[in-house]
């Protein structure tokens, strides 16, 4: 996974195997930061890779 590598929703939830709305609610939540292109919502991969590494710290 790239650092600049933008991901798409479904890419995220199968990443984290979640469902779309959790992914959408992560978003909406602000704790899962994403950029919309045009009608396209993108997140970028350091992102996402930040989200695990904090619920990770969370749960030690």
């Amino acid at each position: 996974m790239r650092d600049d590598e933008l991901l798409t929703v479904t890419e995220v939830m199968a990443r984290l195997r979640v469902g779309r709305s959790t992914v959408y609610d992560l978003i909406r939540t602000r704790r899962l930061p994403s950029v919309t292109i045009g009608r396209c919502r993108r997140i970028p991969a350091s992102a996402l890779g930040d989200f695990i590494a904090g619920q990770m710290e969370r749960a030690a």
